[in-house]
């Protein structure tokens, strides 16, 4: 089954709450969503890639994924906290991630803190925050449509995708449009406790 495209026209219309609004864009191919975001995006933007070739996750690692397979992007936050609360900012974004899959396939979702959301016991998808300059660069990377010969090695928690655990991969925007929802709804919540 071909992929809908993550193309603005396809998106843009679907997306209902502040995130995701009012910058978006967009790219065929890149080596990071995070270096799609300009330094003075505001709080809300996202950037999209069909493709990602040197995605970053913890530890150096890298996230990989070809056309069409994944939902790759970044969103722009500018919370105004002391820096020394921001790592709590990972664990509440992959808590959204997992949320987010749960409510769109039915399947159990949970996160291995802090940022890594498993399905079945095995890794369909992750969240990073980087901060700099002000803003967070979040950064979000789900396993859609990968089949087996296309998903990284993992020594522990192996890499799966949505379409190998549920027989057919959802549709990526409505992914999406949920992702940034459960992201602007647990966000708010981080706000309150990081503020207390």
């Amino acid at each position: 089954m071909m992929a809908i495209s993550l193309a603005p026209k396809q998106v843009r219309p679907r997306l209902k709450g502040r995130f995701g609004t009012p910058l978006y864009l967009y790219a065929v191919r890149c080596s990071s969503t995070q270096d799609l975001l300009p330094p003075d995006a505001p709080e809300g933007a996202i950037a999209i890639a069909e493709e990602q070739r040197l995605g970053r996750g913890r530890r150096g690692r890298t996230w990989q994924a070809s056309s069409g397979t994944s939902l790759l992007f970044s969103l722009c936050l500018r919370p105004q906290v002391e820096t020394a609360r921001l790592s709590s900012l990972t664990p509440a974004a992959a808590e959204a991630v997992a949320a987010a899959i749960t409510t769109v396939t039915g399947a159990k979702a949970t996160v291995k803190d802090p940022n890594d959301v498993l399905l079945a016991g095995k890794k369909v998808a992750g969240a990073i925050a980087e901060a700099s300059l002000g803003r967070v660069a979040l950064g979000i990377g789900v396993n859609v449509g990968q089949g087996a010969g296309e998903l990284p090695e993992r020594p522990v928690f192996p890499a799966t995708s949505l379409a190998l655990e549920l027989g057919a991969a959802p549709d990526r925007v409505e992914l999406l449009v949920q992702i940034l929802r459960c992201l602007e709804s647990h966000y708010g919540r981080w706000l309150v406790d990081v503020a207390t």
